[in-house]
């Protein structure tokens, strides 16, 4: 699978150095040095992954993300932060926005490609033959990347709608922390202790509160 690759940063360098490393790994490389611009090329060329700057003109990183994330054409796009900013803070509102990773400055090309390829694997390297699931209230369709609350349609981000798949997919089963971050985030990607709680409030939000019930000091369960 030919994988297209969205860097939007406004150093020229690192455009400039990533896009080196990419194009010599296979992949299909474009470029954007602001968010505004970054939206416009995504929209265009749909890439499987997309590199994200923080801190850019005209539209930041942050504000970007969120935008991405509005448009159902993308959704399967993984979208990883690459930046220099790596505060507990900062990351918080990164996977708040619907961000997959965060990789910070300054790069480590190895550690790069493996992060890269560890997103795109988790992203499209299986396929999902089982077709639909149907638990009451909420149905998911793994195949056509929707979920329905109720009949109403509901458009989740990637990672929501990885979390939701694992608790969805075993009701009343309590899922560990561990098991959550290992399933929906994998070993590679280095995440803070927050953004379970994060993802899990965001999904109450959209599918009710009483489908994901917490188990104090163990982990997440869900229910109809």
């Amino acid at each position: 699978m030919d994988f297209k690759i969205l860097i939007v940063d406004d150093e020229e360098d690192i455009l400039e150095f990533v896009s080196y490393n990419l194009k010599k790994e296979g992949f299909t490389v474009y470029t954007a040095m602001n968010g505004k611009e970054g939206l416009e090329i995504a929209l265009e060329t749909r890439p499987h992954l997309i590199l994200l700057d923080v801190m850019m003109p005209e539209m930041d990183g942050i504000e970007t993300c969120q935008e991405l994330r509005t448009h159902k054409e993308l959704s399967k796009t993984a979208i990883a932060f690459l930046t220099a900013r790596n505060e507990d803070y900062s990351q918080i509102a990164g996977f708040e926005a619907g961000a997959d990773d965060y990789i910070s400055k300054p790069i480590r090309v190895k550690v790069l490609i493996s992060r890269i390829k560890a997103l795109l694997k988790r992203s499209y390297g299986e396929t999902d033959t089982t077709g639909d699931n149907d638990q009451g209230t909420i149905h998911i369709d793994r195949e056509r990347y929707v979920v329905l609350n109720e009949g109403q349609e509901i458009n989740l981000p990637r990672k929501e709608f990885e979390l939701l798949v694992l608790l969805y997919s075993k009701p009343q089963k309590v899922f560990s922390r561990e098991e959550i971050f290992s399933n929906v985030w994998g070993s590679d990607v280095i995440v803070g202790d927050r953004t379970i709680d994060v993802h899990i409030r965001k999904l109450r939000e959209k599918i009710g509160e009483d489908h994901i019930v917490t188990i104090k000091g163990v982990g997440y369960k869900f229910e109809q």
